[in-house]
């Protein structure tokens, strides 16, 4: 986790009031946390994309984003940091060859892949995601991209569901979220 100095108590401040929990969506019993609002406002989206970007461990290769919020995080920290970018995936999205990993979220289960190659052995990579709840998705996503012989070198996201324990699945990886809940 970060340090906490001034600056980053007023960019979570800011950050989690621009955050808008959807009670029973996308089904009854989930509550869907809205980050529109959030990259609506260019200076905190910006702040946000800044402090994902500076707390990269090392220099970064590639930064992957997984579908579809961690895109939208993902690309501008890649630029920020001169570093490529990898979408992850739901199955079938991708048209050439591809690894795969799967995973079980909170209600069902899915498959993300990368393009085969697109990552490279060795390759420096920081996961980008906007929230770790069961930690199952950034999990598959370290495992295929250790399986193409990457190096994960941290994972990042906008907020955590602490009470989930996601975070137990990622092995000890330099991790850094901006918003626990």
């Amino acid at each position: 986790m970060s340090t906490v100095t001034p600056e980053l108590e007023e960019l979570r401040r800011r950050a989690a009031a621009l955050v808008h929990d959807v009670p029973d969506y996308p089904e009854p019993g989930v509550v869907f946390k809205d980050i529109t609002p959030l990259l609506a406002d260019g200076p905190t989206f910006r702040a946000v994309v800044d402090h994902i970007a500076g707390g990269a461990h090392g220099p970064v290769d590639l930064v992957v984003g997984m579908e579809a919020r961690g895109f939208i995080l993902g690309a501008p920290v890649a630029t920020t940091l001169s570093a490529g970018f990898i979408p992850a995936r739901k199955a079938g999205k991708l048209p050439r060859e591809t690894v795969a990993g799967a995973y079980d979220l909170e209600y069902g289960s899915a498959v993300l892949e990368v393009h085969a190659d697109t990552v490279w052995p060795g390759a420096r990579i920081l996961v980008v995601d906007d929230v770790l709840a069961t930690g199952g998705t950034a999990a598959a996503t370290i495992e295929l991209l250790e399986q193409a012989g990457a190096e994960v070198v941290g994972v990042s996201f906008l907020m955590e569901l602490t009470y989930l324990e996601g975070r137990s699945r990622l092995a000890g990886r330099p991790f850094d979220a901006l918003l626990s809940y």
